[in-house]
């Protein structure tokens, strides 16, 4: 017991300090390291994760229904029209820099694509592939 909370510590610490997306992936391996020993982000399984279609929402099925299949290029809000940057931070040198906007749009996003919370490890593998597209 002692230990999960020294770690709960430690990740507060690190999302505390947390400015680029490699440190904010960071923090995701690290939570999920704790569910699965030896977990690390792939990139590959975010892309699968960004293209996977949930069919929760029939609006929003899939984070391509806002964000377009290439993260590269800007999106638009399936049923708000708003315009949406884009997610890669090869386009968008602001993406994954902000620890609780990040948790914000995952919270939001998440919900509402598919239905329920990203486990940390979805959130690794999403930052890694975002941060990795080309």
């Amino acid at each position: 017991m002692k230990t999960i909370a020294t770690l709960s510590l430690l990740l507060i610490s690190m999302a505390a300090q947390a400015e680029t997306p490699q440190q904010i992936r960071q923090i995701y391996v690290t939570e999920a390291a704790i569910q699965q020993a030896g977990f690390t982000a792939a990139a590959k399984r975010g892309e699968a994760f960004y293209h996977q279609r949930f069919g929760i929402n029939d609006k929003m099925p899939v984070c391509t229904s806002c964000h377009t299949d290439d993260p590269l290029k800007s999106g638009q809000h399936a049923v708000t029209g708003k315009a949406i940057k884009p997610l890669a931070v090869a386009a968008n040198g602001e993406r994954f820099s902000d620890p609780a906007k990040v948790e914000k749009w995952f919270g939001r996003n998440c919900k509402e694509v598919i239905g329920r919370a990203c486990t940390p490890a979805e959130k690794a593998d999403f930052v890694a592939y975002m941060s990795e597209v080309r």
